[in-house]
C-alpha cells in the first residue's frame, strides 16, 4: 500500500562469501580468541555483578607507654592521653615521637629571638604595636639587649619566648615505635544492605590478645613500627621531624552465594614528602602548653610537639549478580567480533593474500556511486592492455588527462564467440576482406597534435580528442578486424536482429547500424567496462564508422556519455 512508505520496508546489509580454507580458518582462529577474551574478561572483572561503593565509619584506639629524659625536666612518663595530642580528627589519629619544650613562661617584656630581619639598633627600628607572623609577641617600642652582641625589639609575650627550632636528634619518644593500635572499621553496601566489620564473628577477646600481622593478615591490631616499615620508611629517622602515613582498607567484596566473599585487605604508603631539602615546611608538628599557677601568677609548660599522623582510608565495592548487566556485557562485546572482518578484509584489500581475490572481493562488496556532476570516462588504447579511468574534462584534452586508477581489462567472451560464429568471419591476418569492404578512407586534412595514428579529425570538444593510441603506429580502424568485428554489415543486422527478433530489417538509413557498430567497439576494446564509468571510443574509430554508415543530413549528436548500451536502445537507434 502506498501509505506504508518507509514502514513497510525492511534493508539488510549484502554479504559475500569467499569459499577458501585459508581465510575460513582464520576467520574461526580470530573469532575464538575473541570468545577466549571476552570470557577471561568477563570473570576477571565480575562484568556480570551489579556493584555499589562502601559507606564506612572508622574508630582507633592506641596503646602504649613510653619513658623519656626531658632536658631540665628529667623522667618523664608519657601515656595514651600525653602523645595522642589535645584532639583527634576523623578517621585519623596522631601520635607524638618528638618534642621541643620551653617552661616557666609568664606574661611579659622580654626581646624578641634574632631572626634574620629582627635585629635592631635604636627605638626607631621597633615600632610600638607593630608584630610579624614570626613574631612572638607585640612590640613595645624600645630597642634591648638579647645578648652580648646583638640588640633586639622588646615585645610583650609569654616569656622567656621559644628559642629552639630544630627538634632533638634521635627522637626523645623513639619507644613509640613499639605502640598499638587497634582500628575498628564498619562497612555498609546500601543497594545490597549488607553489613560488615574488620573484626569478623571469629574474633574473640582472647584472639585479640595474641594476634599479630606476621602471621594473620586480618588482624585489626597493628604496631606502628611495622605501620611504618611497610610503608617503605624507617620509624626512627621519621620520628625525628615527624610526617603522615596512610592506613588504607580495601573491601572487594563478592556477595553471590556460591563464592561469596568479603574480606579487608590493608596497606599502607607515606601521604607527605620526606626530603626535608625539598620541602620548605618538613614533617609535621603542632603546639600546646600546660598551664599552673606560681604564688598566684599564671605560668605554663611550651610543647612544640613533632609526631606521626596516621589517616586511615577506606575503599572498595562489592559485586552481586545481575541478569541485566549481563545482557548488557554481552551486547556490548559483540561488537568485538567486527575486529575479524576488519583484519580479514584488510588482509584481502592488501596484496598480502592475493591480488585477483582482492580486486574480485573489492567488485563484489563494494558498489561505487559517482556525483552526477563528476563523469568517470574509461579509455583503451590498442597498445596497452589495462583500462585507464580518467575524469572528463572540459578544459584538457581526453588523451592527456592523468588517470585516476588503471584497471585490468576483463574480456567479454560472449562477444569474441558470437563473432566467430558469423560466417565468413575470420581472425587470421592474411584474411582477405569480404567483396563488400571499402577502403579507409584517407585523411582530408593533417591529423591534430595529440594523435597518433595519423587518422583522427579535429574537435572542438575535449571530451572527443582521443585517439586509439598512446605512442606513434598503425590504427586499429585500419585492421582487418576492425572491418569484421565492428564495420561488418551482416553481423551488425544479426547482432541487431538477435537482440529484438521482431524488428524489421535494418532501412536505407544507417543510425541503427552505425550505433551497434559503436556497441561492438566497446564490447570488442573494453570487454565489461568497470562499473560507474563510460566508455569512450577514438576519434579515428568514430570517423570510420561515420564514414561507413554515415548520417543523411551530415550531422551527428557526438560524444554522449552512457554506461552500457541497451538492446531496445540500440536497436532503435537512441543511442
Amino acid at each position: 500500500m502506498p501509505c506504508c512508505g518507509v514502514l513497510c520496508q525492511y534493508e539488510t546489509n549484502k554479504l559475500v562469501r569467499i569459499q577458501s580454507v585459508k581465510l575460513g580458518s582464520l576467520k574461526w582462529s580470530l573469532n575464538g580468541a575473541i570468545l577466549l577474551f571476552i570470557c577471561i574478561m568477563l570473570l576477571w572483572n565480575r562484568s556480570y555483578q551489579e556493584f555499589d561503593l562502601v559507606v564506612s565509619s572508622v574508630t582507633t584506639k592506641v596503646k602504649g607507654v613510653a619513658q623519656t629524659q626531658l632536658p631540665g625536666v628529667g623522667d618523664v612518663v608519657w601515656d595514651v592521653v600525653d602523645y595522642s595530642g589535645p584532639s583527634q580528627e576523623k578517621n585519623s589519629f596522631f601520635v607524638v615521637t618528638n618534642v621541643l619544650m620551653t617552661k616557666n613562661q609568664k606574661q611579659g617584656k622580654c626581646p624578641e629571638v634574632p631572626l634574620k630581619g629582627r635585629l635592631c639598633r635604636t627605638d626607631k627600628d621597633c615600632e610600638k604595636g607593630g608584630w610579624d607572623q614570626q613574631s612572638h609577641g607585640i612590640k613595645t617600642g624600645s630597642c634591648v639587649k638579647f645578648d652580648v652582641l646583638r640588640k633586639t625589639c622588646e615585645v610583650s609575650a609569654w616569656c622567656p619566648v621559644e628559642t629552639k627550632r630544630s627538634p632533638p636528634r634521635p627522637a626523645l619518644l623513639a619507644a613509640a615505635e613499639n605502640f598499638t593500635v587497634l582500628i575498628k572499621n564498619n562497612i555498609r553496601f546500601p543497594a545490597f544492605n549488607y553489613i560488615r566489620r574488620n573484626i569478623l564473628p571469629n574474633m574473640n577477646d582472647a584472639y585479640l590478645r595474641s594476634c599479630q600481622r606476621t602471621g594473620d593478615p586480618l588482624c585489626p591490631i597493628f604496631r606502628l613500627g611495622d605501620v611504618v616499615r611497610e610503608a617503605g620508611e624507617k620509624f626512627s629517622e621519621m620520628a625525628i621531624e615527624g610526617g603522615v602515613i596512610g592506613i588504607l582498607i580495601k573491601w572487594d567484596c563478592n556477595l553471590d552465594r556460591l563464592v561469596q566473599r568479603c574480606l579487608p585487605r590493608y596497606s599502607f604508603r607515606r601521604l607527605d614528602e620526606k626530603e626535608s631539602n625539598r620541602t620548605l615546611y618538613p614533617g609535621l608538628n603542632f603546639r600546646y602548653a600546660k598551664y599552673n599557677a606560681v604564688n598566684g601568677v599564671e605560668e605554663r609548660t611550651l610543647y612544640k610537639a613533632f609526631g606521626i599522623r596516621f589517616d586511615v582510608m577506606v575503599f572498595g565495592q562489592a559485586g552481586k549478580f545481575s541478569f541485566i548487566v549481563l545482557i548488557i556485557y554481552i551486547g556490548s562485546t559483540l561488537s568485538y567480533y567486527a575486529l575479524t572482518t576488519l583484519m580479514i578484509d584488510w588482509l584481502i584489500g592488501t596484496r598480502c593474500y592475493s591480488a585477483d581475490v582482492g580486486q574480485n572481493y573489492s567488485e563484489k562488496k563494494v558498489e561505487s556511486v559517482q556525483d552526477k556532476q563528476k563523469c568517470v570516462l574509461c579509455v583503451s588504447y590498442v597498445d596497452e592492455n589495462n583500462i585507464r579511468l580518467v575524469k572528463r574534462s572540459q578544459k584538457n584534452s581526453l588523451q592527456d588527462i592523468t588517470p585516476i586508477s588503471v584497471q585490468s581489462h576483463k574480456e567479454d567472451t560472449r562477444h569474441l564467440r558470437a563473432c566467430l560464429l558469423q560466417p565468413g568471419v575470420s581472425v587470421d591476418q592474411d584474411h582477405q576482406p569480404p567483396l563488400d569492404h571499402k577502403p579507409d578512407p584517407a585523411p582530408k586534412s593533417s591529423p591534430p597534435a595529440w594523435c597518433k595514428c595519423a587518422r583522427c579529425t579535429p574537435s572542438s570538444l575535449p571530451q572527443e580528442e582521443l585517439c586509439c593510441r598512446r605512442s606513434e603506429g598503425a590504427c586499429i580502424a585500419s585492421s582487418p578486424l576492425f572491418q569484421q568485428l565492428v564495420l561488418r554489415r551482416s553481423l551488425l543486422e544479426a547482432v541487431l536482429l538477435y537482440r529484438d527478433p521482431l524488428s524489421a530489417p535494418a532501412g536505407p538509413g544507417h543510425t541503427a547500424l552505425r550505433h551497434c557498430a559503436y556497441s561492438q567497439y566497446i564490447s570488442w576494446r573494453f570487454g565489461v567496462p568497470p562499473s560507474n564509468s563510460h566508455p569512450a571510443i577514438p576519434s579515428c574509430c568514430i570517423g570510420r564508422v561515420r564514414g561507413e554508415y554515415p548520417s543523411p543530413d551530415g550531422k551527428y549528436s557526438g560524444f554522449r556519455p552512457a554506461r552500457m548500451v541497451s538492446m531496445q536502445a540500440c536497436a532503435n537507434g537512441d543511442l
